[in-house]
């Protein structure tokens, strides 16, 4: 059991890591405007990821534009998830603590990739275990299906005797306040390294 554990933990690892490279190689359509030196990948001027229309786990209707004048860390994932997705948002809280007075300028979003499980008070549920500032969107299947493809998030359902599991991107997007998408944090990353460049971007934008 042990065996067939570390062989599915392995297959999801590489499955990410290609996704991330088709994902990341690809031409941005804008110059940078300037140099920061990010531990995570600078995707700064990508033309995707640009807006979503998703219902919130308090019942409000969002959209990514409501969230200009704050930075946004945007994660894509699902309840059920055993590994990837808690220590992801594990990390964000972390992330939040560490940047001290600045924590309130953050944002985390978390968008579910398992609609047809991840209801809203189960999102609601979800989000208030890691912390009640956290904001769990949801859609319908074919609104998942619409903004994965905008965000270029890969995910697709694998059986699990009567259950299913969630292949999916593992990454966290970061948004400035202008609403632009800047960076793409490693799932390895600590949450040292990506407090670092959320300050960095914090800095730059308050010069």
């Amino acid at each position: 059991m042990q065996q067939k554990q570390n062989m599915e933990q392995k297959r999801r690892t590489t499955l990410a890591m290609l996704t991330l490279s088709g994902i990341f190689s690809l031409p941005l359509s804008a110059c940078k405007p300037h140099s920061i030196a990010f531990n995570g990948i600078d995707i700064t001027g990508a033309d995707y990821g640009n807006d979503f229309h998703l219902t919130g786990h308090d019942g409000k209707a969002y959209t990514l534009s409501q969230f200009k004048g704050k930075f946004v860390l945007l994660f894509f994932g699902y309840k059920q998830c055993q590994d990837i997705c808690p220590t992801a948002l594990t990390r964000a809280l972390a992330i939040r603590q560490q940047l001290g007075a600045d924590r309130n300028k953050l944002q985390v979003l978390f968008i579910t990739l398992d609609p047809e499980r991840d209801t809203q008070p189960l999102l609601a549920e979800y989000m208030r275990a890691f912390d009640p500032e956290f904001l769990g969107l949801y859609g319908s299947v074919q609104q998942t299906i619409e903004v994965a493809k905008a965000f270029r998030i890969f995910f697709k359902k694998v059986s699990n005797g009567d259950s299913y599991s969630m292949d999916h991107t593992a990454i966290t997007y970061v948004y400035d306040s202008g609403n632009q998408l800047r960076l793409a944090l490693k799932h390895e990353q600590s949450a040292e390294q990506c407090a670092a460049d959320l300050r960095a971007l914090i800095q730059s934008q308050s010069i």
